[in-house]
């Protein structure tokens, strides 16, 4: 008998079996069974299982599991998705007749999980409303709405020069020890009382970085609506390849509820050497600096998943914020490149600036939102608008200045004014500002009454700006987070807070720094 013939054979028995079952009537269990070949560091080679279909969930002894990724003629390259030492060659495998996918629901929420949804936080199984396959399809461009409202990280420098939309994908890049997790970790910790889901998925981590995040999340009342998904650097590479993929099913079960949905991937670069890992040991060629042909395949199907649909399919979002590391700052680099082209804008950790005590550490001038202001509040735009300017005249004067040139009014003024946006720019980790706070420090800042405050000062200043806008009305704090644009009295009555807060805060200093008689 021929194997297409075999195949005919098994299909006919198993659709007779479907109609006897429909029909009530008790039937035999039939099983399609394999053979392990060969089992090398996260890869199983398995004989038999003609029927086995791309991506089929397999199972092993010991309730492993394995996904059927490369069908070859006479075998099947499994990616293994556990510990291969509890295999021995000869051992059966069995079709489960099902895709892989993941568990579902708001019961995840505040939980600790592995890309199969088994707990890691020692609190008990986790209950699940339904299950969704990892692998889907993206929504169509007749489904997807116009990224326009803004996704608040709380950090002024991203708000105000590279802000983020709901639905939006922005790459987070640089080098190791830059912040780039913080930034990550900071824009969930903003989302809380937002009604915006957080997932949070670690890949390839080491579980005391993963446990400090944890914790911190825990800490500023955010695990009530992060989900955390982690792999770690000693997991089988399966499950490191699987677990971006089981976090955006995740979340897109509530994007497809009308909700708005965050996800981080720290970090895409472990996520691409998993992948090579598994594809050199499938023996797919290798390509450019030794990563297979279609490693961009792999982060443009996950990251075009990201997306915000229209009102038609319940107006939700899921916006995409992927990590990646780069070596040397050269974000020319084949990962690096290829996010930068797949995502819609990147924030760039210098660490030049990180040494220098510029925190967050992020490069204005390598770091771009593709969307830009449309996925800002009108009346934030209105009072961001011109400091991304202003802050790139400062820098090349700056940088002209340090040759010792005698420089003129004008340019001093220019130059005082961009130190006071630097500083301003600073913020310390898992202190987010809300919009009312950033608009009312970015109009004192573009108005120049920041200016003339010693640069050791400007926190201090900044502070009493934040507790002035207890003092804004409740029906102007409600025009500047509606769709309005700011108006030029509601601009003249923040000016008047801000100015007031700023003397009174300039009187104290006054009156501290006097000597006693």
């Amino acid at each position: 008998m021929t194997e297409n013939n075999l195949d005919h054979v098994i299909g006919d028995l198993f659709d007779k079996m479907g109609r006897l079952r429909d029909s009530g009537v008790p039937s035999l269990e039939l099983h399609e069974v394999g053979t392990i070949l060969s089992i090398s560091s996260g890869i199983v080679r398995v004989s038999g299982l003609p029927g086995a279909g791309s991506d089929e969930l397999l199972k092993f002894p010991g309730d492993l599991y394995g996904i059927a990724f490369s069908l070859e003629e006479n075998e099947i390259g499994v990616i293994l998705l556990g510990d291969e030492t509890k295999l021995s060659v000869g051992d059966e495998v069995q079709r489960t007749f099902r895709v892989m996918d993941v568990p579902v629901g708001e019961s995840l929420l505040g939980r600790v999980v592995d890309p199969l949804g088994f707990p890691l936080d020692e609190k008990g199984p986790v209950p699940y409303e339904e299950r969704l396959p990892v692998e889907r399809d993206a929504p169509e461009i007749m489904d997807r709405a116009p990224v326009r409202e803004p996704l608040q990280t709380g950090i002024k420098v991203i708000d105000a020069l590279i802000p983020i939309g709901r639905g939006q994908r922005e790459l987070i890049l640089g080098d190791r020890q830059t912040g780039k997790t913080s930034i990550a970790i900071d824009a969930i910790i903003n989302q809380k009382d937002k009604n915006v889901v957080c997932i949070y998925c670690a890949i390839g981590q080491r579980m005391s970085s993963v446990a400090k995040s944890v914790t911190r999340l825990h800490e500023k009342g955010a695990m009530a609506h992060t989900i955390v998904i982690v792999t770690e650097g000693n997991n089988s590479p399966g499950l490191s390849y699987l677990a971006p993929y089981a976090a955006t099913s995740m979340a897109e079960y509530f994007m497809e509820k009308g909700r708005d949905v965050l996800v981080v991937y720290d970090d895409l670069t472990n996520h691409a050497r998993a992948y090579r890992e598994l594809s050199l040991l499938l023996r797919r060629p290798p390509g450019r600096e030794a990563f297979p042909g279609d490693i961009f395949y792999i982060h443009s199907r996950l990251l075009e998943r990201a997306t915000h649909l229209n009102e038609k399919d319940g107006g939700g979002s899921l916006t995409a914020l992927p990590i990646v590391e780069t070596e040397a700052q050269n974000i020319s680099a084949y990962i690096p490149t290829n996010l930068i082209s797949i995502t819609d804008g990147q924030l760039y950790l210098s660490p030049k600036l990180f040494e220098l005590g510029v925190l967050p550490a992020i490069d204005i001038g390598k770091s771009v939102s593709r969307v830009g202001g449309k996925a800002q509040l009108p009346a934030y735009r209105t009072v961001a608008g011109s400091l991304k300017l202003s802050y790139a005249q400062f820098e090349e004067l700056e940088t002209f200045s340090r040759f010792g040139a005698k420089l003129d009014e004008r340019t001093q003024k220019i130059i005082r004014h961009g130190r006071a946006i630097r500083e301003c720019f600073k913020q310390n980790e898992m202190s987010p500002l809300s919009v009312s706070e950033q608009m009312l420090v970015l109009l004192s800042l573009n108005n120049g009454l920041l200016d003339t405050i010693p640069l050791s000062k400007i926190r201090e200043a900044e502070n009493a700006l934040c507790m002035a806008t207890q003092q804004i009305p409740a029906d102007l704090l409600k025009r500047l987070l509606s769709d309005q644009s700011l108006m030029e009295p509601d601009s003249n009555r923040l000016l008047e807070i801000a100015s007031e807060a700023l003397r009174t805060f300039t009187y104290s200093e006054q009156n501290t720094t006097e000597p006693t008689s």
